[in-house]
């Protein structure tokens, strides 16, 4: 329909190669929207006749429903439906659908309502998923396990004070999405083809009727730019990599070796051959998938940096990325939150492991220096003692008081103190002196529970005042709509 200028129409092949009809679908409706909304402002701006604009928007109407059929011989979405349209409507008022506009904001702008619901929807699904973080981490305030730097055990902690942290990394990937959706929400509609046009429309009209914040205003700007794109990739990509760190902690921790935690059945997979098997199979998706994403990012980086200003074809190639990208961390988040749900702890197991380390350490030079010993000694003394322990192969509490002489040689430090010290110290009361702000400490973890179920409140509150706003034009255009065409 649009190869008026030329005089063969495309080969098989050659439409099968440059079609995106397959990976159109998913934003079908937005276009249906988009092309109602700028028909209605068309109407009312005097440019089309209320009957051209009955028959447009009533054919445009029919079409919310209809399966699209990929083998029509459009070149995309946008030349199908308005050929669609043209057929129940007629040429004399369908033929008028597509005045003063372009497929190139039209595509960047069934991208930007499709990448803004996609945000919603993934905003709601981090909280979900943030929700179920702290609801497992209330039940956990007591369950003792080692924290890990450099994959070695380093001080006792809390299930707890894990679990929060992760919902601390993924509100700072719902704050990023959050903002994100600032940039994105803006119409392109009416921007044409590159330069604008000169007929009389109103965008800020068509702007409002779907729900966008403003305009994106430089005609040059609005059809060719997808900074957004790779931003919105770029976010999802670092949520993507949170949830492939999570992944690889439980992946381990459920291994025979560790036993920290066991999967449920519905998130594991047999062997084919080993009976005994129990794989965490989704968690490692999860890490392969994450790498799809980064790729996602790469592919589109990669196409908009060679472009010149201007719309190109190239552009075409992002749609699929995007689809990819939303649809893969939807589903991640959705299993993962499952996964807290569903996961069993060996809450024995766990403190086993942290007690018969000497992760006290730390604790007793603490100790020594609030005796006003400098913590560079302190630590010295520390590191001896685990030392005397590991070669003696018994814990630090069953060290003899000559081994605790030994550690204080060269120093003035009493080893009575340093006998006392270490029989007042475990596990328990290291994880009941932690005071620092946000640390692993038992009274810690009350309160960050606290705040973060607050501020889970407030996002969902945000989330939902900007999914009313849109349904709220949304529903506003439709019934302007049915004005019309009743």
């Amino acid at each position: 329909m649009y190869r008026s200028r030329l005089g063969t129409n495309l080969s098989d092949i050659t439409l099968d190669y440059v079609s995106s009809i397959s990976d159109d679908s998913e934003i079908a409706l937005y276009d249906i929207l988009g092309s109602q909304a700028h028909s209605l402002m068309l109407f009312q701006n005097d440019i089309i006749s209320k009957k051209d604009a009955k028959k447009i928007l009533s054919a445009l109407e029919n079409l919310k429903n209809k399966k699209f059929d990929s083998s029509s011989g459009a070149e995309d979405i946008h030349e199908l439906i308005e050929s669609l349209i043209i057929k129940e409507a007629g040429m004399e008022s369908g033929g008028k659908m597509h005045t003063a506009r372009s497929r190139n904001d039209q595509v960047v702008l069934d991208i930007r309502m499709k990448i803004r619901d996609d945000i919603n929807i993934l905003c709601n699904c981090l909280l979900d998923t943030i929700e179920a973080l702290v609801s497992v981490a209330k039940n956990h305030q007591k369950t003792i396990m080692p924290l890990y730097t450099h994959l070695q055990q380093a001080q006792a902690g809390l299930f707890s004070h894990y679990l929060l942290a992760h919902a601390d990394i993924l509100t700072r990937d719902f704050e990023r999405l959050y903002e994100t959706f600032r940039r994105i929400n803006h119409s392109p509609l009416g921007a044409g083809p590159v330069g604008g046009t000169s007929i009389p429309i109103d965008r800020h009209s068509t702007a409002k009727m779907l729900g966008f914040d403003g305009l994106v205003e430089n005609s040059l700007d609005a059809t060719s730019a997808r900074d957004f794109v790779a931003e919105y990739v770029s976010v999802i990509s670092i949520l993507m990599t949170n949830l492939s760190r999570i992944s690889e902690d439980f992946v381990i921790w459920s291994t025979s070796e560790f036993s920290f935690i066991e999967l449920s059945d519905e998130f594991t997979s047999p062997s084919s051959v080993m009976p005994q098997k129990k794989n965490p199979d989704i968690l490692e998706l999860t890490r392969g998938k994450t790498a799809e994403i980064i790729g996602n990012l790469t592919a589109i980086l990669t196409t908009v940096k060679g472009l010149a200003s201007g719309y190109g074809r190239d552009l075409q190639q992002v749609k699929s990325s995007i689809w990819s990208t939303s649809r893969i961390s939807i589903s991640a988040l959705l299993i993962i939150k499952s996964i807290l749900l569903t996961l069993k702890v060996n809450v024995k197991k766990m403190k086993k492991v942290t007690e018969s380390s000497n992760l006290i350490a730390l604790d007793i030079a603490e100790k020594l220096v609030q005796e006003g010993i400098p913590f560079r000694v302190t630590h010295k003394i520390s590191g001896i003692l685990v030392q005397l322990s590991h070669n003696s192969k018994k814990p630090i509490s069953k060290l003899t008081l000559s081994e605790i002489e030994e550690s204080v040689t060269g120093t003035k430090v009493d080893p009575v103190l340093v006998s006392k010290i270490i029989s007042t110290t475990t596990v328990v009361s290291s994880l009941k002196d932690r005071k620092s702000f946000g640390s692993s400490g038992s009274n810690e973890q009350k309160r960050m529970i606290s705040d973060r179920s607050e501020l889970i409140n407030k996002f969902r509150s945000d989330v939902s005042e900007r999914e009313n706003k849109i349904n709220s034009s949304i529903g506003e255009l439709e019934r302007q709509i049915s004005r019309i065409i009743e």
